[in-house]
């Protein structure tokens, strides 16, 4: 296989432009990262969240640094992250700024949300959700990385909500053929 670039030779690009439609390419899960606490109660949609290690257990988000939610989470000291199911969509689309005709964004009042350990909020019919405590964040580039101790996590029986190429998706099994067996 050969990796090639997606525009025509004449058409220049800049490094930027090639990296965000390589990253456009990579399926992630959606989550919402919540805080709540002295600092107040945010909430936003990230699609950068990954475990970071299992012993202890811990995970690690990209916020945008100019999101209240940033600094917000550093002040509280917690946060949430909330891995969205395939029916939340909306949920999704609430917490990037851009709601369904009707409700405003970033309402809380769009989905059910409960706590687990700290004080930051999970919503209730996520596929799954971790409740951390701040352990560090650093600064890179545009965005602040947040790591998190994991003092609790839950998980339901509910598929998780995927995006590709700017599109809404969920997973589904490959076929034996599909997967070289």
């Amino acid at each position: 296989m050969t990796i090639a670039p997606d525009h025509a030779p004449d058409q220049l690009r800049t490094p930027r432009e090639d990296f965000v439609a390589a990253m456009g390419n990579a399926a992630t899960g959606v989550t919402v990262v919540s805080t709540q606490g002295p600092a107040g109660r945010y909430a936003q949609t990230v699609s950068a969240m990954c475990s970071v290690s299992a012993d202890p257990p811990s995970l690690l988000v990209c916020v945008h640094e100019r999101s209240p939610l940033a600094e917000a989470a550093v002040r509280n000291g917690v946060f949430a992250v909330s891995v969205l199911a395939a029916g939340q969509a909306h949920v999704s689309d609430v917490f990037a700024g851009r709601p369904a005709r009707g409700s405003g964004p970033y309402d809380f009042d769009c989905a059910d949300w409960r706590q687990l350990t700290t004080d930051a909020p999970v919503l209730s019919e996520a596929s799954a959700a971790f409740d951390c405590r701040l352990v560090e964040a650093v600064r890179q580039g545009t965005h602040r990385v947040l790591f998190g101790s994991v003092v609790s996590s839950a998980v339901t029986g509910a598929h998780p909500l995927v995006h590709h190429a700017r599109v809404y998706g969920t997973t589904s099994p490959l076929n034996p053929k599909e997967q070289g067996a």
